[in-house]
C-alpha cells in the first residue's frame, strides 16, 4: 500500500516541485494550500505524514499553529519546510514536536530522507504503548494509557480507574493533562478526566463509564468527536 503524504504549501510552484519529488519516490500525495484545506483532508483521509510549510500566506493560519493542532487532534506525524531560520521560529516549531525541519532550498534527497526517517520514527513510537507510572499499593507499575477509564482528583493525589483496579499518583489534573493524548482524554469537571473511548453514554450533565456517572460541569464540555 502506498504511503500518503499531505503536502501543505501555499506557493503553487513550490508545491508542484515537492509533489513531483514525492511522486517520483512512490508516495501518494494530497495537496492543501492552507490550514483549512489541510484539516478538511485530515478528517476524511488516512494520512501517513504531513509536510507543513511554515508560512502559509498573509492572513492565514501558519504552519506551526497547524502543526500544534495536528499534534493535539490527529495521530499524524509531521515535518516542517521553511525559508526562515530565526531563533523565534525555530523555538516555536520545536515546541510542537515535529519529526523533522527542512529549510528551503533543499536537495531532493534531503526531502525524501526526512520523510522516510519521520515515517519510520512514527511507526516505532506507535509500537511503544504509552503509559503512566503510577502506584499499585506500595508498588510502582506502568499503567497503559489506553486502559484508563477515568481519573479523579483526590486531594494531592489522582486516582486512576482502570477496569476493576484503582491506581494512585501524586499529581494534579492540570499536570496529568499535559501527559495524556488530547484526542482521547477530556476534562469534564475540575476533578475528573475521562477516556472518551470508554464512555458508554452521555448527557449535557454527565457521562457514564461502567456504573459510574461522572459530572460534566459548566465551563467544561464532552464530545466524542
Amino acid at each position: 500500500m502506498k504511503k500518503t503524504v499531505l503536502l501543505v504549501e501555499d506557493d503553487f510552484l513550490n508545491r508542484r516541485l515537492s509533489k513531483k519529488i514525492l511522486v517520483e519516490n512512490s508516495y501518494a500525495v494530497l495537496e492543501a494550500k492552507n490550514a483549512h484545506e489541510a484539516l478538511g483532508i485530515l478528517k476524511k483521509e488516512t494520512i501517513t505524514l504531513a509536510i507543513l510549510d511554515i508560512n502559509l500566506g498573509e492572513h492565514e493560519q501558519d504552519g506551526i499553529t497547524l502543526g500544534q493542532q495536528i499534534k493535539d487532534e490527529f495521530s499524524v506525524p509531521f515535518i516542517y519546510l521553511t525559508a526562515y531560520e530565526t531563533p523565534e521560529i525555530i523555538d516555536r516549531a520545536v515546541s510542537t514536536s515535529p519529526y523533522s525541519y527542512l529549510t528551503k532550498p533543499f536537495k531532493n534527497s534531503d526531502l525524501i530522507a526526512s520523510v522516510e526517517i519521520a515515517i519510520r520514527q512514527s511507526i516505532n513510537v506507535q509500537k511503544r504503548k504509552p503509559f503512566i507510572a503510577v502506584k499499585d499499593g506500595e508498588y510502582n507499575v506502568e499503567l497503559a494509557v489506553d486502559e484508563i477509564d477515568y481519573i479523579e482528583s483526590d486531594g494531592n493525589y489522582l486516582l486512576f480507574y482502570a477496569g476493576q483496579k484503582t491506581y494512585k499518583l501524586r499529581s494534579t489534573i492540570k499536570g496529568i493533562m499535559t501527559e495524556l493524548p488530547a484526542s482521547t482524554f477530556v476534562q469534564t469537571h475540575r476533578a475528573y478526566i475521562v477516556n472518551k473511548n470508554k464512555v458508554e453514554k452521555s448527557t449535557n450533565r454527565c457521562v457514564v463509564i461502567g456504573n459510574k456517572e461522572i459530572a460534566v460541569s459548566e465551563g467544561y464540555r464532552f464530545s466524542k468527536d
